[in-house]
Order: structure tokens, then sequence, then C-alpha cells
């Protein structure tokens, strides 16, 4: 397997990650609004979660370029 197929395979698994904690924080949002979420530092951690996986994907981009 290339460096580029590696890359790839890791871009697709940050992406998927991406969606499953956007999806988490849509939750704790929804779970915020409706009164039933205890500790509301989880909203936090998620957004610097995604903030992580984000630039993960970029760096492998922009090493991808290179």
């Amino acid at each position: 397997m290339s460096a580029n197929d590696e890359n790839i395979n890791q871009i697709s698994d940050l992406q998927s990650q991406l969606i499953d904690t956007q999806d988490a924080l849509q939750n704790l949002v929804f779970q915020k609004t409706m009164q039933q979420l205890e500790d509301l530092s989880q909203i936090k951690k998620t957004k610097r979660k995604i903030a992580r996986i984000k630039t993960l994907i970029s760096e492998v981009k922009s090493s991808e370029n290179s």
C-alpha cells in the first residue's frame, strides 16, 4: 500500500469520526435545551475534539500535497 492510499484511508477514517462527533455535539446541545444535560463541560470537550479532528485532516491533506 502506497503512502497516498494510507493518507486516503486516514482521511476517510477521520471524516467518519468527525461526522460521529458532530452528531454527538448536536445531541448534547439538544439535551442542554431540554435541560437534561447535567455536565455542561461535555459540550466544550466535544467542540475541542471536533477541532482536533479537523486539524488532523488538514495536516494529512497538506502532507499529501508535499
